[in-house]
């Protein structure tokens, strides 16, 4: 009986045809993702609308050459189904299907690029088909024909005989030359999605009656990368892994793929801000083997997704299976967007510095530590935080609204740039003024809190009083030329490290107020000019918010510096001298000199 099993095993290993051959598709209907092309061709047949020529171009393992060979044996075939597909019973049928048709030719570029293959072709087309209304050459990797060959098949791919066809394949259209491109009818081939490349990996599993868990599949998918072939290479490879159950667990291990749970602990972590245990897993995952550029990668791939699941119209951008979606979906709820946006930052950044850095291991870690450190410094939960809106002052807050609110003597305005005030307009760092606004956006800070100091309890009522009336009756309060000049010098302290440039532009000068709060900057020249115009709704959408006033504008004024001329002549180098020293002229009466002009 055993023996009889072994002998059953060699004969099926003797027999064995990898999966890409083996569901190679045979029809249009069949070919994965390229409904669009597919249609088109079935289209051209039935309105007998063929081209002389066509290029299939696109990424590797999407069905270039299958969609040739299937566009060659279909319009040669004699008898078309009503869904126009060949037959596989004509003649012409069944010599294609046995590889021994005479009206369809293979060339492949790569090893026959040279000017004498192209004439042996171009001598070949000359002869008529004997069965069939079709002959049809196929030329894969077109791209690697030389010049000389692309020159020498001009003539023919332009007037070719009313019985050959030419089909071109490409995976670099870019390296094809214009002359060539205009003479053929192009079609761009997608990138097969991940779920459309999955459902291909099922139904084969089905008919190779295998078990395998969608995430597995999902996997491979991904791993794969747009290209059905090598998807189908994987799967191969998983089956002679695991046998005929794929598991996820085997797919991660053999792929060398970093498990989906990895990244969902490391961020409950960084929600939690448990610094202590998220190096303790990157430890583990480092020890697994994994590389550090691949780990920090995949971070910022999940960030991206959990962004994605924000908005339910989005969800469709997630290539994962449906277990793995809620997960994402459900973890997305407790990380607030500006989170999200703050850790994809740092990721990132992580990311382009990793490869110059000489301590790897310290970068993964330093990157870490700040992501848990964006929520150390919140008064509450991450998974309590909501976006903050300004409530109308009949809510449910602290405010009494049975006490009138105190209403605070206006400060006189003064000058800006009289030496006497000089001192008034720096910001001063330890007492700030209690007639700041403070902003009730939560995570951003006021005001004082910029300037340095902290405002005590009543003041600190009154402020978010004030700003919370404000901001639900968006009133455009007034405001001095010294509030002006406090909020100026926070926005450019606040910029100075990160852009000295401008910094330095808008400092040179303080603004002057003008007819309806409009604020007019005397500047120095244009290029001081479009380095503020590019930071200029930043600049007032703050002075706005810090003032309670939007109806703020911005106009610069390009300072005229008129040019003295200088003299040239000695005439008139003399009498320019004379201008300054009067005494010159009379020396030279006394003396009676004269000028050499």
């Amino acid at each position: 009986m055993s023996f009889k099993i072994l002998k059953d095993l060699i004969f099926r290993m003797d027999n064995f045809i990898v999966s890409a051959r083996k569901y190679r598709p045979s029809t249009f209907d069949t070919v994965v993702g390229q409904k669009t092309i597919t249609n088109t061709l079935k289209n051209a047949i039935k309105n007998n609308h063929l081209a002389q020529a066509f290029l299939f171009c696109g990424p590797r393992g999407v069905g270039k050459t299958t969609c040739a060979r299937i566009l060659a044996q279909t319009i040669n075939c004699e008898n078309l189904t009503e869904n126009i597909e060949a037959c596989n019973e004509c003649k012409s049928c069944k010599s294609f299907n046995d590889s021994n048709s005479f009206n369809v030719h293979e060339l492949d570029a790569a090893s026959n690029n040279s000017v004498e293959d192209i004439r042996s072709l171009v001598d070949q087309v000359r002869i008529p088909p004997q069965i069939g209304k079709y002959k049809i050459y196929i030329i894969d990797e077109v791209h690697m024909l030389s010049t000389a060959a692309f020159n020498a098949f001009l003539k023919t791919l332009e007037e070719p005989p009313a019985y050959a066809k030419f089909i071109l394949a490409t995976t670099e259209k870019h390296k094809i030359i214009p002359t060539i491109l205009s003479r053929c009818q192009i079609f761009d081939f997608s990138r097969i999605t991940v779920d459309d490349i999955a459902e291909h990996l099922a139904y084969v599993a089905r008919n190779e009656n295998i078990t395998a868990e969608p995430e597995a599949l999902h996997v491979i998918a991904q791993k794969a990368d747009g290209a059905l072939r090598d998807a189908l290479s994987i799967f191969d490879q998983i089956v002679s892994f695991s046998g005929n159950n794929i598991t996820y667990k085997a797919v991660i291990d053999n792929l060398n793929v970093l498990d989906y749970d990895y990244y969902f602990d490391i961020t409950n972590h960084i929600i939690a801000g448990n610094i202590p245990n998220i190096l303790l897993l990157l430890n583990e995952i480092i020890e697994k083997g994994f590389e550090g550029q691949h780990f920090i990668a995949g971070l910022a791939n999940h960030m991206r997704n959990l962004l994605v699941c924000k908005d339910v119209s989005t969800l469709k951008l997630l290539e994962v299976s449906q277990s793995v979606k809620e997960k994402y979906n459900q973890q997305s709820k407790a990380c607030p967007q500006d989170f999200l946006l703050k850790s994809l930052e740092i990721v990132t950044k992580c990311d382009v510095q990793y490869k110059t850095t000489t301590n790897k291991r310290l970068q993964l870690e330093l990157a870490l530590m700040m992501l848990c450190s964006i929520t150390s410094n919140k008064t509450e939960p991450l998974q309590e935080i909501k976006p903050s809106i300004a409530a109308p002052v009949n809510s449910k807050t602290n405010i009494d609204e049975t006490k009138p609110l105190p209403i605070e003597p206006k400060p006189q305005p003064k000058p800006i740039n009289t030496p006497e005030n000089k001192a008034e307009n720096t910001v001063n760092i330890e007492k700030p003024k209690s007639d700041t606004v403070k902003k009730i956006i939560t995570g951003t800070k006021s005001l004082s809190e910029l300037m340095g100091g902290d405002l005590n309890a009543d003041e600190k009522k009154k402020s978010e009083v004030n700003e919370t009336q404000s901001e639900y009756t968006k009133t455009n309060h007034t405001f001095t030329e010294e509030q002006l000049n406090r909020a100026w010098n926070i926005y450019a302290e606040s910029i100075q490290q990160e852009n000295p440039n401008f910094y330095s532009s808008i400092t040179k000068n303080m603004p002057v107020i003008n007819d309806n709060f409009q604020l007019e900057l005397i500047i120095d020249n244009v290029v001081q000019e479009d380095e503020i115009n590019n930071k200029k709704t930043d600049l007032l959408s703050f002075l706005r918010k810090e003032l309670n006033n939007f109806q703020i504008s911005l106009i610069l004024t390009v300072k005229q510096i008129i040019s003295e001329a200088r003299p040239y002549t000695t005439k008139e180098k003399f009498n320019s001298m004379i201008e300054k020293n009067a005494y010159l002229l009379k020396l030279k009466e006394q003396l009676d000199l004269d000028i050499d002009y």
